[in-house]
């Protein structure tokens, strides 16, 4: 969420497109050595099998801006948000689409994500693990908060624990899974990549909606004051 949400910041500030931005960032495809890296690693995966691909990491966002329409122009109150992760040793990235009233009620008309995990054994599964990753990355971003009294945490079952329900779920949610480029490489994980992008995509969707910058979550009820 921080680096995810600094990057839209920066590409702000810098006066650019979020989405040219980021790829500039991240540079030339290339495959980096994860022991290179002062994060090492790699979510305990050999870094020989699973090497960082920019070139995969890239081709994920370059698919989801392209699918979500990037760049087109909205109605005040509307807004796309951006964001990509390498989580699992598989590629993601998210656009998010939102709608922010003028008494600060938030919408999420459609959620597109773009998934390369390498070969694909279970094409429905995938698709079906990122629709719920998606649900639940908007349940963390604007419900998810856990308060302590006294030592105890407040929230003892889903009537003090919100989760996101069907009136406030994203109304479309559009999964892209990229096809393998090489089948003898291993295969990525499925069931936790898609969660990540969302909370960043959706607070900068609400940027580019609002102009109001969310550095705190849960989103709360940040967007009526």
């Amino acid at each position: 969420f921080a680096v995810q949400s600094f990057v839209a910041e920066l590409a702000a500030a810098a006066g650019r497109d979020h989405r040219d931005f980021l790829v500039d960032l991240i540079g030339p495809p290339r495959r980096i050595d994860p022991a290179a890296l002062k994060d090492s690693w790699n979510h305990g995966e050999s870094p020989m099998h699973y090497p960082v691909d920019t070139g995969r990491l890239r081709r994920v966002i370059e698919a989801v801006t392209r699918e979500a329409g990037w760049g087109r122009k909205l109605p005040k109150g509307q807004g796309l948000g951006l964001a990509a992760h390498y989580s699992f040793v598989s590629y993601v990235a998210a656009v998010v689409a939102v709608e922010v009233s003028a008494d600060g009620k938030l919408t999420i008309p459609r959620v597109d994500i773009a998934f390369d995990c390498g070969p694909q054994v279970y094409p429905d599964r995938i698709r079906s693990q990122l629709e719920g990753a998606v649900i639940m990355g908007v349940s963390l971003a604007t419900l998810g908060e856990i308060t302590f009294k006294n030592g105890r945490a407040q929230q003892d079952n889903f009537n003090t624990y919100q989760v996101t329900r069907m009136a406030e779920a994203p109304r479309d949610i559009r999964v892209h899974l990229l096809p393998a480029t090489d089948w003898s490489m291993p295969l990525g994980g499925v069931g936790e990549p898609g969660l990540p992008p969302i909370a960043p995509a959706l607070c900068n969707a609400i940027f580019a909606a609002t102009n109001k910058r969310i550095r705190r979550l849960p989103i709360g009820e940040q967007l009526a004051t």
